[in-house]
């Protein structure tokens, strides 16, 4: 049995241990917010995060995450409550036809987790490794730097309020 804690809650796989991560995570974890667009690792549809790694989950056997924390893209927000890099995509017009979307933002994520600027030439190294076949990716480094901008600004004042 495989053992896997994804998006904050222990799960058990008990299947072929070769079967791929994004199959298992669809089909069996039901999260079907990763899409695959290539099955070969050279788009970054099916990104999700492995112990905190961003990695093309068509290239990992489920097998290589036993016992790994997996983050996917429902651990970002939902309908409900979007996350603000989620809430600037919509906005922004980051998000065409969502087969991308979801690699997108979480490579999104990872860079502005890691403390990204606003700086576009690091914003679109950061997403080098998404594909999107819709766009310019104009509207997606803009998505990005309106979050960056909003996260700068957010945090400017919470440090004004507490001096």
């Amino acid at each position: 049995m495989i053992q896997l804690k994804v998006n904050g809650k222990q799960r058990s796989f008990r299947g072929r241990r070769f079967k791929r991560l994004i199959d298992v995570l669809r089909e069996d974890f039901d999260l079907t917010g990763t899409k695959e667009g290539c099955g070969e690792g050279e788009c970054g549809a099916c990104s999700v995060f492995v112990d905190g790694e961003l990695v093309n989950s068509c290239l990992i056997p489920v097998y290589q995450a036993d016992g790994a924390r997996v983050e996917t893209v429902e651990a970002l927000g939902d309908p409900d409550a979007l996350d603000p890099l989620q809430a600037s995509f919509l906005t922004e017009g980051g998000a065409q036809c969502g087969i991308c979307t979801p690699g997108m933002l979480m490579s999104a994520w990872a860079f502005v987790r890691d403390g990204g600027r606003d700086d576009l030439d690091a914003i679109r190294t950061a997403l080098a490794g998404n594909l999107c076949r819709c766009t310019g990716y104009q509207h997606i480094v803009s998505s990005v730097v309106a979050t960056v901008r909003d996260k700068t600004r957010t945090s400017a004042r919470r440090r004004t309020k507490k001096k």
